[in-house]
């Protein structure tokens, strides 16, 4: 399996459109104390290999693209021509989403003295909703990524009626919605992601992904 790769903040290169597919460049600064008697790291250059649909869903543009800090997950290939990556590695991209200005403010907050988070701990505890059993932590609705293969199913309208009704009965979903903790993806629960976007649910109940490690 190819390895998994993660990169944020904003292009540093114009959109390039090519026949089939576009690219685009991001760099990543190294570390600025590497371990004794290591060389340190130095910036590297990533160009990213990205689909029209992709670009289209994300609401990325020619005009916009190096004005907006994004999130690309995909995986290194070196399976391209030199002439379209000028990038010292190539990335396919799987899924690109824009970091809103919410999600900043949080990143800032998670860098301020230890007293402040003691203080908004307090604050979030008050405003959290009553949670299902299975529940590990609580997420913005708008924060958990939806996987493309999942916007192409449809729930059931029964099973999800149901839930609908409990949610009406008890003001909590029947069940947390399972994400990756890592890149907060939605890898089950679909279902009840609808019905929190039906019922206007700006927080909702979530659990991570166990990942299993074969013995």
């Amino acid at each position: 399996m190819a390895h998994k790769i993660t990169l944020t903040g904003k292009p540093v290169s114009t959109l390039r459109l090519k026949k089939d597919f576009c690219t685009f460049d991001m760099e990543e600064k190294g570390s600025p104390a590497a371990p004794k008697g290591l060389p340190k790291s130095s910036t590297i250059t990533y160009t990213v290999f990205i689909n029209q649909k992709q670009l289209k869903k994300a609401g990325l543009t020619e005009e916009n693209i190096q004005n907006q800090k994004i999130m690309v997950q995909g995986e290194p290939t070196l399976d391209v021509p030199v002439d379209d990556c000028p990038g010292e590695i190539g990335v396919t991209c799987f899924q690109v989403s824009v970091i809103s200005e919410k999600q900043k403010e949080e990143v800032k907050a998670e860098k301020k003295p230890a007293k402040e988070p003691e203080k908004k701990e307090e604050v979030k505890a008050e405003e959290q909703p009553k949670a299902p059993e299975g529940t590990e932590d609580f997420m913005e609705l708008e924060q958990i990524k939806v996987p493309e293969e999942f916007l192409k199913y449809q729930p059931n309208p029964y099973k999800t009626q149901l839930v609908i009704d409990h949610v009406k009965q008890s003001g909590i979903l029947d069940e947390p919605i399972t994400i990756n903790r890592e890149t907060k993806v939605l890898t089950d629960g679909y279902k009840r992601y609808i019905v929190a976007e039906k019922m206007g649910m700006k927080m909702v109940p979530v659990m991570y992904e166990k990942i299993s490690v074969d013995s």
